[in-house]
């Protein structure tokens, strides 16, 4: 994920990346086909879906060249947050006319 240059008092943080970010935006896609065979989501469902996701999963933020515990979620688990978060939007549409 590129992420913007981010400084607190001169100290670069932009490099510290949530560790689930990949393995959400890759498990997504078979997910979505689950829901919407013949659906296409706009883009700001699939980042409100893609965020939420992040934000009920534990937090899992390292730094370039920490030392990260294995305390690592099963995709199952990953794609149980992902079937809340596709609810929830689905429940709270952003946009009028939905």
């Amino acid at each position: 994920m590129n992420h913007q240059s981010l400084k607190i008092n001169g100290v670069e943080v932009g490099n510290i990346l949530n560790r689930n970010e990949k393995r959400v935006a890759k498990l997504i896609p078979g997910m979505l086909e689950e829901y919407f065979s013949d659906y296409i989501l706009e883009d700001l469902d699939i980042q409100d879906i893609f965020a939420l996701t992040l934000n009920l999963l534990p937090a899992a933020y390292a730094q370039p060249g920490s030392i990260v515990l294995s305390n690592r979620l099963s995709d199952y688990e990953i794609r149980s947050k992902i079937r809340a978060a596709v609810e929830r939007v689905l429940d709270n549409p952003t946009r009028a006319g939905k």
